[in-house]
């Protein structure tokens, strides 16, 4: 199907709205769940096998193949009536519009990273869901000469960073470190990695997509507004429509860049490194890229250097002579070997090995996730490595912002965080069943997030949606729209997006003012209540 186009100018804000409330008003209100009726549309709309359903031998295997989290495996956890393995973009229209005929919200499922599985699984079984998996729209077409990539949702990050390696040795993305992370919801939660310092947020070196909207429609950028290619790029997946693919801005990288890992144990002045580190790391030439990953008692300071060892190590001396960096310690490699080190902990790694894709869920897992606006005092990284010595304690990884990060405004995409210091992350894992044993883990994640209230970002206390996280709130399963739903989610929704967070439920309003792309953390349409004030 063609995509529908129209001109690229911007209505004023008062037209916007005015557009918003004449929207909300005269659409007809969403239907009533018909499953029945929703899976018939689907088998006459849709080939036999990209449809599964209950009923398929399939069903299982095709949920679980992307399934990252143990958690959500269990039998009593809310699954879709219906998953269509979409192949091409009739097929993500067809599932939309049999989903808006019958009242079956469709859930857009790109990689299954998300941290609470909400692009396949439901807290509740109160309402019928089906979910478009995206995985075989992977395709990746790299233009070397003009710097740009256009990739399918459905690719991983390996993939993509193997296309571009493949095409120059020249040329990077500044993505995240997880390879078998899907590209779809990286980009929507705008995405951060080891470029992030010099060249700022994945979703930053976005510049067109094409979307399947609410009415099952196959928009590009021109087509879509510049309101709703705001909102995609950083708002959150699964909230706006479903972006089949998007076309990347790719950043030079040089011939040679350099890496090192030190660990440095708690007995080993770690307090005092951490200390300061998270005034060093946010100020180093954008070209260095300095983390920190504590787990039992030792700190590891993993970095980036974007040229030779040389250059690295002076840095180092320089501006952290604490740490005790030496020539010893740095690896110089090309650029995609840097991805296969951090990706895989070590050097010599195959590249072929950025295209696994994973087998399936592995371990249990439960994360959340702080901003830190001013430096922690060295107390609380005592507390915190007392914590690390509790029984079911996992690991607290540090990513620096700074550099290019701190010249962009936070409205310039969803993502506000970008004048913070640095993100952190609380992550517990585990390979055991059972209740007790994940109420341990989970029990240790909320309470050292908990510790370390006083020390990070507030009002609101920030958080990074790809961090996905439900202790934040979630929506209610009123489906009114109304003010109360919106309060609600503000709660959640202010830590993600802070100020950001009333213009996307604004864009919600005017490109789906019936929410029927809709879970338990997405965006809720804007009030007409609220609207101009």
């Amino acid at each position: 199907m063609a995509i529908v186009r129209r001109s690229l100018a911007l209505p004023l804000l008062a037209a916007f709205f005015a557009v918003l409330h004449r929207a909300a008003s005269a659409a007809p209100a969403a239907p009533s769940p018909d499953t029945s009726s929703f899976l018939r549309c689907l088998a006459a709309d849709l080939p036999p096998q990209v449809l599964h359903t209950n009923a398929s031998p399939s069903y299982t295997s095709v949920l679980e193949s992307s399934i990252k989290n143990l958690l959500f495996v269990a039998p009593a956890t809310p699954t879709p009536v219906a998953i269509v393995k979409a192949a091409g973009a009739s097929h993500v229209q067809a599932a939309v519009r049999c989903g808006a005929r019958h009242g079956v919200r469709v859930r857009p499922r790109s990689g299954g990273h998300d941290y609470e599985g909400l692009s396949y699984r439901a807290l509740s079984a109160a309402r019928p869901f089906a979910v478009v998996d995206l995985a075989a729209l992977r395709a990746v077409r790299v233009d070397a000469g003009r710097r740009t990539a256009w990739i399918g949702s459905g690719a991983t990050l390996g993939e993509l960073y193997y296309a571009i390696a493949n095409r120059s040795a020249r040329l990077g993305f500044p993505g995240g470190v997880g390879p078998t992370v899907g590209v779809g919801g990286h980009l929507s939660g705008g995405g951060f990695g080891l470029l992030l310092r010099k060249h700022g947020l994945a979703a930053d070196h976005v510049v067109d997509a094409v979307i399947v909207d609410a009415e099952g429609r196959l928009l590009d950028r021109v087509a879509m507004g510049e309101d709703l290619f705001w909102a995609i790029r950083g708002g959150g997946g699964g909230s706006f429509g479903v972006v089949l693919r998007w076309k990347l801005r790719l950043v030079r990288v040089p011939a040679t860049v350099a890496v090192f890992t030190v660990h440095r144990a708690r007995n080993q002045s770690a307090t005092a490194l951490l200390a300061r580190w998270q005034r060093v790391a946010p100020a180093l030439p954008r070209d260095v890229f300095l983390r920190a990953v504590l787990q039992n008692q030792d700190a590891q300071f993993e970095s980036l250097y974007l040229g030779p060892c040389a250059g690295l190590v002076a840095a180092m001396a320089a501006r952290f002579p604490e740490l005790g960096v030496t020539p010893r310690d740095c690896v110089e490699m090309a650029w995609i070997e840097s991805v296969l080190y951090f990706a895989f902990y070590g050097a010599g790694k195959p590249r072929e090995q950025l295209l696994d894709r994973g087998a399936g869920p592995e371990r249990y897992f439960k994360a959340k996730s702080d901003y830190v606006s001013a430096p922690v005092p060295s107390h609380a990284w005592e507390s915190a490595w007392r914590w690390l010595l509790r029984d079911g304690a996992g690991l607290l990884i540090l990513d620096p912002y700074g550099g290019r990060m701190g010249g962009v405004s936070p409205s310039a995409t969803p993502f506000p965080h970008r004048r913070e210091l640095f993100n952190l992350q609380y992550y517990g894992f585990w390979f055991e069943n059972g209740t007790g044993v994940a109420e341990k883990h989970v029990g240790w994640v909320r309470g050292v997030h908990r510790e370390m209230e006083p020390y990070v970002s507030r009002n609101p206390r920030g958080a990074y949606v790809n961090y996905r996280d439900l202790d934040l709130g979630v929506n209610g399963d009123d489906d009114d729209g109304g003010e109360g739903g919106y309060e609600k989610a503000r709660a959640w929704g202010e830590a993600y997006f802070k100020a950001n967070f009333e213009r996307l439920a604004a864009v919600k309003a005017k490109v789906d003012p019936h929410d029927f792309f809709r879970n338990e953390q997405s965006i809720p349409p804007l009030p007409s209540s609220r609207k101009g004030l």
